[in-house]
């Protein structure tokens, strides 16, 4: 797998790349594929360059440090995504219907609110020029079957909140992610695959800045997409470009939670 710089918003892909981002992105899915492999395996088999077989192998200028090796799955037909606070599409959701997936969340919640503990939101994997939809928990156990299903809501929840107490010390509030998971083709396991717990997969915000009934200052994808919402773009092909400013900030975004995460 190539992590490029390329960033997509509102299921379309932008004109613009964003500097660094492909390799922030395979360095943070390799820091967390490592720290929560306790719980279930992951498709990384390795990210050194010399591990990779011809050719791959031979373009270690162009894929050192944004490529991994993994193992190949069947990948199941259902994005996984754990909540711990209410914000996003969440939010606006709750605000429609008091409910997020059919979960009910109770009365008078705020934006950016706790949750008393995560909820697994589920939605449809949407193919190109498509948009994903928020889906019941009675559906993902119509699209793989209710064992499959339980398991994947357990890991998935259970992966985050491992991930939220790790993040929480670094300080960081991983306010909701999205995993994958695909079938191992050589063991028929059950995987963890994608990437994880990345800023393009998750929503992250400050724990010193946090404060619940308004948005949140994020370090992720979210600062894209809030720009996007004011240009008034309908979220249709083709998307705009991002200025400059736009860019650079984004970059710096994700370069911020490699550090905070990994170090460097």
């Amino acid at each position: 797998m190539i992590a490029t710089d390329r960033i997509s918003a509102f299921d379309v892909i932008l004109p613009n790349g964003i500097p660094a981002k492909g390799e922030v992105l395979n360095r943070i899915s390799e820091f967390w594929f490592r720290k929560t492999e306790h719980i279930i395996p992951n498709h990384m088999i390795s990210t050194d360059i010399g591990d990779f077989p011809e050719p791959f192998g031979n373009h270690a200028d162009i894929l050192t440090g944004r490529s991994m090796l993994v193992k190949k799955t069947d990948p199941l037909s259902v994005e996984c995504v754990v909540r711990g606070y209410i914000s996003g599409s969440g939010w606006e959701e709750y605000r429609k219907t008091g409910a997020v997936c059919g979960i009910t969340l109770g009365d008078n919640l705020v934006e950016s609110q706790k949750l008393p503990e995560p909820v697994f939101t589920p939605s449809t994997k949407a193919e190109q020029g498509t948009h994903d939809e928020n889906i019941k928990f009675g559906t993902v156990i119509d699209m793989i079957g209710k064992e499959l299903a339980d398991r994947v809501r357990d890991t998935s929840i259970g992966i985050y909140t491992a991930a939220a107490e790790i993040a929480e010390k670094k300080g960081v509030i991983i306010a909701d992610t999205k995993f994958e998971f695909g079938i191992d083709r050589d063991t028929q396991e059950l995987i963890l695959i994608d990437e994880a717990l990345t800023p393009d997969s998750s929503r992250f915000w400050p724990v010193e800045d946090y404060t619940p009934g308004r948005p949140q200052i994020s370090f992720d994808k979210q600062f894209v997409r809030d720009y996007l919402k004011e240009t008034g773009w309908d979220r249709n092909p083709p998307a705009p470009d991002l200025p400059p400013d736009i860019v650079g900030k984004t970059s710096e975004k994700y370069i911020e939670m490699l550090r905070l995460f990994c170090g460097e």
